[in-house]
């Protein structure tokens, strides 16, 4: 387990940020409920559509989600404590005292805590300008400082320099948290690019996470871990990227991408080809479809044991097999295995935005 900031015991040591899309609310779904105490996941929300509000309620037992309604008007039924199901509000430093109010109303509702989402490349006021800010969530919130998790949101980070920009900032935040008794304090980071349209297809590329280095940098200050997922932090872009079946897989230290045109037209074809090269690949666990639902789902195809998918199921195993991944990493010891690089290889491409690639073989 990460502990918290101070050296508090915090549950749970994964907080991703997810779009409240099918094919991630779907792999949320589908999480094992032995590890859904160890998951808090923070859902955007584009929509508060009842589909949405159904999905939340087949979550399993145990698994609370933290939502961010920042970008709903802000009308009573954009207030989460009217939702009836079990939610943690996400509030940001400018919310307006109306919301506020809300946001306290829906904590002591449901779980009695809240996430406070700041965003190093927005959020910019100095130590004491920050403190005002978050007094005032306090106050208008009617919350303690100790019902608080601190998400310290680095945004996109795609490339070594992404890194050592944002790594000093994040180091001066934390700084100013230890004045402040949080429930935990994590750091949240992107590095998937926003558009893999132009990697190449029918082959497994390499890209480095640097969102997961750049955590590695920070935790020994006992911090805990964050990202975006499998889709980029880059605001307005949709993990697709184009029509090509789509598979961002999860490794140590990198992502595994496959975007497959192979064998013609036909749908069920390219993924199944997709499916049989990935699950022979080195970097399919051991476990097999064990390993998480999503990984099921590839094996399957595989083996023509279902259909194509579409864009959402595509989205919905590769975020499954994500959460299962991390999980897996954040329990093992410091140092353990290849997930906890110090640095990776030294690139042979460029991807979009400067993600690094590396063509299997």
């Amino acid at each position: 387990m990460v502990p918290a900031h101070m050296g508090r015991a915090a549950e749970p040591v994964y907080r991703p940020i997810l779009a409240a899309r099918r094919g991630e609310l779907e792999a949320l779904g589908h999480l094992d409920s032995a590890f859904a105490p160890m998951l808090a996941p923070i859902l955007s929300l584009s929509t508060a559509d009842g589909a949405v509000v159904d999905a939340l309620r087949r979550l399993p037992p145990g698994l609370v989600p933290a939502v961010d309604a920042s970008a709903l008007p802000d009308v009573a039924e954009s207030e989460l404590a009217r939702w009836g199901v079990p939610v943690m509000p996400v509030i940001g430093l400018t919310d307006g005292e109306r919301r506020l109010a809300a946001h306290g109303a829906a904590a002591r509702a449901h779980t009695g805590r809240a996430t406070v989402r700041l965003r190093i490349s927005q959020d910019r006021a100095g130590p004491d300008a920050t403190t005002t800010a978050i007094e005032r969530i306090w106050r208008y919130a009617q919350l303690a400082p100790e019902q608080c998790d601190l998400l310290v949101d680095c945004g996109d980070v795609c490339c070594p320099a992404d890194v050592r920009a944002t790594e000093p900032r994040v180091r001066r935040v934390l700084d100013w948290a230890r004045r402040h008794a949080w429930r935990s304090v994590s750091v949240v980071a992107g590095g998937m690019p926003p558009a893999l349209s132009r990697l190449p297809a029918d082959e497994p590329v390499r890209l480095d996470r640097w969102d997961w280095l750049l955590w590695q940098r920070l935790a020994s200050l006992g911090v805990g871990y964050g990202d975006y997922g499998v889709a980029s932090a880059v605001p307005g872009t949709e993990p697709a990227g184009d029509r090509l079946p789509t598979v961002r897989y999860t490794g140590d230290g990198a992502w595994w991408v496959y975007r497959w045109s192979r064998r013609g037209g036909r749908g069920d074809e390219r993924v199944a080809d997709l499916c049989r090269t990935l699950v022979s690949a080195p970097h399919w666990p051991a476990a097999g479809a064990g390993y998480s639902w999503g990984d099921h789902e590839i094996l399957r195809r595989a083996r023509r044991g279902a259909g194509a998918g579409s864009t959402t199921n595509w989205l919905a195993w590769s975020t499954s097999h994500h959460l299962a991944h991390v999980l897996d990493a954040l329990r093992r010891p410091a140092g353990a295995g290849a997930g906890r690089p110090d640095a990776p290889p030294a690139p042979r491409g460029r991807a979009p935005r400067g993600g690094e690639i590396r063509r299997a073989g």
